[in-house]
Formats: structure tokens, sequence, C-alpha cells
């Protein structure tokens, strides 16, 4: 009897160890882990601290595992946090070094984020586009440098794609409008240079492109208009030339675009005006021409600044017509005749119409 209970206790403790053995993280995604971590310094708050024991799908901050495979799925570190050890200090994170190339060995990795520790250097790694599972790719805030990888294109279900607030340079990747998952494209603040794809339209799942303060020259392709969910087009404060093209004005959900800061010309088309587009920011342009006169009852702005350009003619009697007009900007041009009376004129003032060769009226001090 007393054999049997001991070989069934050993059975047992054999079994519960395999099964712990088999909950735990692989020890190759472990190993990457570590030298990814090897690579970094934090010493603000010690968060690798709690990188230790051989089961890192547990208690590892910031370390999340599939739960059938135990295989490593995210990494989210973010340097701006609600996190209580964030709260606490009141202070934000900082981290320096680089982002290792081990950390493409997580094979089963489903989102990498390192985002705002502000410190962080180096490339992306280029083999970063070799995890076929990645679906989030946020490294926004951060001192990243070198050219987006060539052939990111190969991240069929990338949705996330934000290297926002780094010093990312060199051109937009050919590759990157195979990203036909691609939801959200952040790129603002960045080095980036020369021409948006002419094919940009193929991104065809995209809800926001945000692309300003960069070096993008060229004109604004035609294609981005076949992209029926985006919302949200911020291309200011880049180098960009040439006409507004018409058919942005006939996109279905298109509701932000930005454009201000650039070296775009032409006359606004009347399509834009009659769009869904209620925050339109075309200033510091070298747009010409009248305003075009076809605002309505179905016009709605939460914002219209269409200063520092080149229209002249008056301002557009139908303007006062429109259900809202929130911020109105006519600045610095060279219009003339009277300031229409009414809303949105009476709530209006005098700088939003400062600088133009002959208005009149109110809130200008000079009569008409």
């Amino acid at each position: 009897m007393a054999t049997s209970s001991l070989s069934i206790l050993l059975i047992t403790l054999l079994a519960t160890a395999a099964a712990s053995t088999v909950q735990s993280c692989p020890p190759a995604d472990r190993a990457a882990l570590l030298a990814f971590k090897s690579a970094l310094q934090e010493t603000r708050f010690g968060i690798f601290k709690s990188w230790t024991g051989v089961d890192c799908c547990h208690n590892w901050y910031g370390v999340s595992c599939d739960p059938e495979t135990h295989r490593v799925a995210d990494i989210t570190l973010r340097g701006e946090s609600e996190d209580p050890i964030f709260e606490k200090s009141h202070r934000t994170g900082y981290m320096t070094g680089t982002i290792s190339p081990a950390i493409c060995k997580l094979k089963r990795l489903s989102s990498v984020i390192i985002a705002d520790w502000k410190g962080i250097t180096g490339e992306i790694p280029r083999c970063i586009t070799s995890l076929p599972f990645l679906r989030i790719l946020d490294l926004i805030g951060n001192k990243l440098s070198g050219d987006l990888p060539a052939d990111i294109g190969r991240l069929h279900r990338l949705s996330v794609l934000n290297v926002a607030d780094n010093l990312i340079s060199g051109q937009i990747p050919r590759s990157l409008t195979n990203l036909s998952s691609l939801m959200h494209l952040d790129m603002r603040n960045n080095r980036i240079s020369g021409p948006l794809p002419l094919d940009f339209g193929r991104l065809g799942m995209l809800s926001r492109a945000l692309l300003s303060h960069n070096y993008i020259s060229g004109t604004i392709p035609r294609s981005i208009s076949k992209i029926y969910r985006l919302a949200d087009l911020d291309l200011s404060v880049n180098s960009l030339s040439g006409p507004i093209p018409d058919s942005l004005g006939k996109m279905a959900v298109l509701s932000t675009l930005n454009l201000d800061s650039n070296k775009l010309s032409g006359k606004i088309p009347v399509s834009i005006l009659n769009s869904g587009v209620s925050d339109l920011n075309l200033s510091k342009n070298a747009f010409e021409g009248f305003v075009p006169d076809v605002f309505s009852e179905r016009s709605y702005f939460t914002v219209l600044d269409l200063s520092y350009n080149n229209f002249r003619g008056p301002i557009p009697k139908t303007l006062s017509t429109a259900s809202y007009i929130g911020h109105l900007d006519l600045s610095h041009n060279h219009l003339c005749g009277r300031i229409p009376v009414g809303s949105p004129f009476d709530h209006l003032e005098a700088a939003s119409f400062a600088y133009n060769d002959c208005l009149c009226g109110k809130p200008l001090v000079r009569t008409c």
C-alpha cells in the first residue's frame, strides 16, 4: 500500500509539473524577451524588475500570452499610462536604448506597443516585417530614426501603424499600399520626404490618415478619394503642391480635411464646400479666385479656415445661411466689400477678417 501511494503521489507531482510547464511561455520566447530587455534602460519606475522567473506569461509587466498556445502575443509598454505606478509618481516614463531585433523571434506577436518613452533611439528593426500575425505596431513618441522598412507591406494583418513623434526619414515605402487591413495610419511629426504613393487609394480599410509635419512633396493623389471609410485626412505642414482633387469632395464619410501650410494652389473645388467635411483647414497655401458662393442650410463647419491665401472678391453671402460655423478665418487674403450681417458673423472677432484689401463693416473698424 505504501509503495502504491508513493507511486500515485509521484505521478501526481509529475503531472502537475508537466501542466505547469505547458502553461508557461516557451523558453525561446522568454530568451527573446530578455534579449529585447537587455537593449533598453528604464530606471524611473523599474518596470523590468518584474521580468523574472521562468514564466513570462504571468506577472511580467506589459507582456501578454495567447491563452491556448502560451506564446507571447502582446508587448504593451507605454511611457504615458494610467497605470498606478505612473499615477502615484505624477511622472511620465523615460526609457533609452534601442529596439532589439530579438523581438522578431516572437513569431506569434499580435501587437507591439512601445510608446511615449522619449529616449529610445535607433531604427525600427527590419525583421519586424517577418511577424505574420502582427496587427498593431505603435511606436509613437520616441526618437527612432532611419527609414520605414521597405517591405512593410508584408504585414497583411496590420490594422494600426503609428510612428508619430519620432525622427523617421526617407520616403513612404511603395509597399505600404499593400496593407489591405490598415485602418489607422499615423506618421505625424517626422522627417518623411518624397511623394505620397499614387496608389494610396489601395488602402481601402483606412479611416484615419495623419501625415502632418513632414516634408512630403508632390501632389495629392486622386486615388485617395477611393478610400470609402476615410474620415480624417491630415496632410498639413508639408510641401504638397498643385490643386485639390475635386473627387475629395465626393467622399462618403470624410469629415476632417487639414491641408494647411503647404504649397497648394488653384481654386477651391465646389464639391469640398458642399461635402460632409465639417473641419476644413486650407490656410497658408496659394489658393486663388473667388470663394464659391455655394453654402446652404446644410452647411455645417466646426472649422472653416481659408486664411493666408490669395482669395479675392466678396465674402460669399450664402455663408449666413449655414446651419453652423464655429470658427471662421478669412484673414490675410485680398477680399473686398461689406461683411455680411447675422450669424455667424455677429459672433466673430475682427481678427477673422483682418489683412484683406478692402473689407468693411462690423466687426472691423472700417465702415462701408
